[in-house]
């Protein structure tokens, strides 16, 4: 199917604003990566105890934020049930070889346009994942980032604003504000990461329905089964136009179809015996993530990664939080509080999210394009 050669506005849906006329396009910088930090767990994993001999060095990689310290008190009831939940994000930083990647020059900045809520249930043998659409309006409570700046709230913003204006703190405090669920951790990836993950694993093998061509994304394949390295991975992951209706909702599922391709992916290499593949994963690895101040070494992310070895992806609900489109804006999401509600409700119960939470909300059309290879 042929891409649509419209620029990416950055917007949830490509009609027209209630005014008849479209938004300006925003330049490719605003582009998303996806939920790849939830490979550098997996990645992890695969390693386990034999990371030993090279602690100190992967140690030495991992970039940490004391999320705890700066949230304080001000925050949901840790409960205490057997379960975790972790905040996933993707970064777009423009810093290094990301700008290249990004499509835009380097200039320090970065934004997160793609965010998963990853509820592990009480065992860790099954997950349920909900994706926050990056253009969902949402009230920002006011937060002190790392550095210790003081951010004013605001309200009806789009949600990806949070982590570019007060980092990982400010988007944790805003997720945490619209859930009422505490997040145990915090893990985030960018784009040069995500390519040198998936290349280090070998590629991913999926299978797409209906050509996908778009020049945006630097992505051109022909329907049927392919090993993605990461330059395709990432293309895939960030594309809009060249498949469904061209929004960030259609794109989402995409995401989604994709993780569970690459838990599978890493689930096959569980059993991997080279010490220089275990190595080359694990200092990707570390190298890529930020992670919270209590997964800020190789033990602890090792720790975690471990308890995931059960899981997969055919025990992976995936979802995208309940939203409607915003009748007087075409490129922005609502969201859908009776529906939300009863999402976040299921989680802090650790319980299943019920189906009738998700039905009659907004949804791009891009699902089953990509399928598990």
């Amino acid at each position: 199917m042929p891409a649509e050669t419209t620029p990416d506005t950055g917007g949830t849906s490509p009609r027209e604003s209630a005014g008849g006329r479209r938004r300006k396009s925003r330049s490719k910088r605003r582009k998303a990566l996806l939920v790849a930090a939830w490979t550098a767990a997996g990645v992890v994993a695969l390693g386990g105890t034999g990371l030993g001999y090279l602690y100190f060095h992967l140690n030495g990689n991992i970039r940490s934020i004391d999320i705890d310290q700066a949230l304080g008190a001000d925050r949901p009831t840790d409960v205490d049930n057997g379960s975790q939940d972790v905040l996933v994000l993707g970064s777009d930083s423009r810093s290094g070889g990301n700008g290249e990647l990004g499509g835009g020059s380097d200039d320090g900045t970065a934004r997160s346009d793609t965010a998963m809520i990853v509820h592990l249930y009480e065992g860790h043998k099954k997950a349920s994942v909900v994706s926050i659409p990056r253009d969902t309006l949402v009230d920002r409570p006011s937060c002190t980032d790392a550095d210790g700046t003081t951010h004013e709230a605001a309200s009806q913003v789009m949600f990806n604003s949070a982590y570019s204006t007060g980092g990982a703190v400010c988007a944790v405090k805003t997720v945490e504000s619209m859930t009422g669920i505490r997040m145990d951790h915090y893990m985030e990836i960018d784009f040069s990461g995500f390519r040198q993950l998936i290349d280090d694993l070998g590629g991913v093998r999926i299978t797409t329905t209906e050509d996908i061509d778009d020049p945006d994304s630097h992505l051109d394949l022909e329907a049927g089964t392919h090993t993605l390295d990461g330059e395709q991975a990432l293309g895939l992951v960030r594309t809009r136009h060249g498949v469904g209706d061209g929004s960030d909702l259609g794109r989402i599922q995409l995401q989604q179809a994709f993780v569970r391709a690459l838990v599978d992916r890493v689930e096959q290499l569980g059993v991997l015996t080279s010490p220089k593949k275990l190595y080359d994963l694990a200092d990707t690895a570390t190298r890529t993530v930020t992670t919270d101040s209590g997964l800020a070494s190789v033990k602890d992310l090792a720790s975690f990664a471990g308890g995931l070895k059960g899981l997969s992806s055919s025990h992976m609900d995936m979802v995208t939080m309940p939203v409607q489109y915003d009748s007087a804006d075409g490129n922005r999401v609502l969201v859908d509080e009776d529906r939300s509600a009863r999402v976040w409700s299921a989680l802090r119960a650790d319980r299943s999210i019920p189906a009738s939470a998700t039905e009659g909300t907004a949804s791009g059309d891009a699902k089953n394009v990509v399928n598990e290879g």
